[in-house]
């Protein structure tokens, strides 16, 4: 446990190191399945001040805090639901960074225009639909969860992130640091494709470009890196 709460606390401090969230916006988790339980950062606590003894413990089954003085991060329900749907996920990253909560708040699917996005994303980052106004009255953190499953149909391994439209984007991994990494290129592709997208609106590359891309790093025909 204290290795989680180590790895969980280092994801967190990176959100401001990363650029990817101003204040106390973003938050990361990190699932330990044997306990049934995920740690996540405080509701509003600032980063300069996190500790590991801030961080807050919940079980997943019932989102009970345990053992915890502070309240969880406010969309602590949304991380419990797809840990609860997704049992392959480890870490939860949600942040405010400026790029991708552009595409959240114009609706948009972040799109595969190059092989930055395809060495990491097998199809475009895509936006759920807009809440409802009761969705928002009534367990707005849960339905947040529920409108990520609804795009997700059921795959959150080809694509590991979400665009919570007019929001921002939620991400994930093998652990808290993985998926803390796949926000961070979330970003930076959401960047890559305003840019180009400002240089050319029909910007399109190739598909089978995009698929070696995307199959060198990933399946069981992946051939990139040393581990």
């Amino acid at each position: 446990m204290r290795d989680l709460l180590r790895e969980v606390l280092e994801a967190n401090l990176r959100i401001p190191k990363e650029g990817l969230a101003t204040l106390t916006w973003g938050n990361v988790s990190g699932v330990d399945r044997g306990a049934g339980v995920y740690v996540i950062k405080p509701s509003g606590v600032p980063y300069a001040r996190l500790t590991e003894e801030d961080l807050v413990t919940v079980e997943i089954e019932t989102g009970r805090v345990v053992g915890s003085r502070l309240k969880p991060s406010v969309d602590s329900e949304t991380h419990r639901l797809l840990y609860q749907a997704f049992p392959e996920i480890g870490g939860i990253t949600h942040t405010h960074s400026t790029h991708a909560v552009a595409f959240a708040q114009a609706h948009r699917d972040i799109p595969v225009l190059g092989t930055t996005h395809a060495d990491n994303f097998n199809g475009p980052i895509p936006v759920t639909r807009d809440l409802t106004p009761a969705e928002c009255e009534s367990e707005y953190e849960r339905n947040t969860g529920l409108v990520i499953l609804d795009v997700l149909d059921g795959d959150a391994a080809s694509v590991p992130a979400a665009l919570v439209a007019s929001h921002g984007p939620f991400t994930w991994g093998a652990n808290a640091t993985k998926s803390l990494e796949t926000a961070v290129v979330c970003e930076e592709v959401a960047r890559m494709a305003i840019h180009t997208l400002a240089l050319n609106p029909a910007a399109e590359p190739p598909e089978h470009l995009i698929r070696r891309h995307y199959t060198r790093k990933h399946g069981p025909d992946s051939y990139y890196g040393n581990v």
